[in-house]
């Protein structure tokens, strides 16, 4: 497909979790490094699933997860939920702040106007101005290979690719079929590695957007597949460029077989 010439994918992928970065608003509170961070996040997220020269649109947080989630409602707070949208401890129940410095309630507002609400601004803008016919939004994300302590699946192994549809709400059991499909042909799965709705059916976004006219699938790609020997150096934190490049291209290819282009 010429890059020149080609027509681009009728998709909106969303990239909510692959930002690392600190927001300046929190220098000197928080206790978490660069590995919880890391951790905390969809690591390397945003250059799996880059594909703004082949979709219609995409958007890719900078903000790290573990500072503003903005895969979560703005009232999804602490102490109700230590794991919200401005999380008191990581999903691996690490304490985010210094003791006495976490976020007050003008910090938290602050926070989510700069960070959260402008993500999600964007993405209602885009489907109601619906550029070039969208077919389908996908909410892009990275899980732990096996369920962390705050999960529902604690300590148990998860699938290589998990699709998300609301149990069949957000889209139709034939698109999310197809999708499935292509991401077993693509990545060469057997059955057993690609599940529906198990062990996530869908987040914030994907419930928010859902109402929309265009369907969305939660796409969670497991750790496994890129953050471990002999792809990733757990002392320096580094991925293999060459890994990521070779997920990225086969996630375009998932698209465009998808898609039938």
């Amino acid at each position: 497909m010429s890059s020149k010439k080609k027509k681009k994918l009728p998709a909106l992928i969303s990239i909510p979790h692959g930002g690392t970065m600190v927001p300046p608003e929190l220098k000197g509170r928080t206790r978490i490094g660069r590995a919880d961070i890391l951790e905390d996040g969809d690591a390397f997220t945003r250059e799996i699933y880059e594909a703004s020269d082949w979709v219609e649109v995409q958007l890719a947080a900078e903000v790290a997860r573990a500072f503003v989630d903005l895969n979560r409602a703005e009232d999804d707070l602490p102490p109700g939920n230590p794991d919200g949208v401005i999380k008191s401890h990581t999903s691996f129940l690490r304490r985010v702040y210094k003791k006495g410095q976490e976020p007050d309630e003008n910090l938290v507002e602050l926070l989510l106007e700069r960070y959260h609400r402008p993500y999600h601004r964007r993405i209602k803008e885009i489907l109601d101005s619906q550029p070039a016919g969208l077919k389908l939004g996908l909410d892009c994300h990275s899980m732990a290979a096996v369920g962390p302590d705050i999960a529902p699946d604690s300590g148990r192994r998860r699938p290589a690719i998990c699709l998300g549809n609301l149990n069949g709400k957000s889209c139709s059991q034939e698109t999310i079929d197809s999708l499935a499909t292509c991401f077993r042909l693509v990545f060469g799965l057997d059955d057993k590695d690609i599940t529906q709705n198990r062990p996530f059916a869908g987040g914030y976004i994907t419930r928010s957007y859902s109402q929309e006219t265009v369907p969305w699938i939660q796409v969670e790609m497991s750790r496994d597949l890129y953050l471990r020997k002999p792809w990733f150096e757990l002392e320096s934190l580094e991925a293999d460029p060459e890994r990521l490049r070779e997920l990225n291209s086969m996630f375009k290819e998932v698209l465009l077989l998808f898609f039938g282009a």
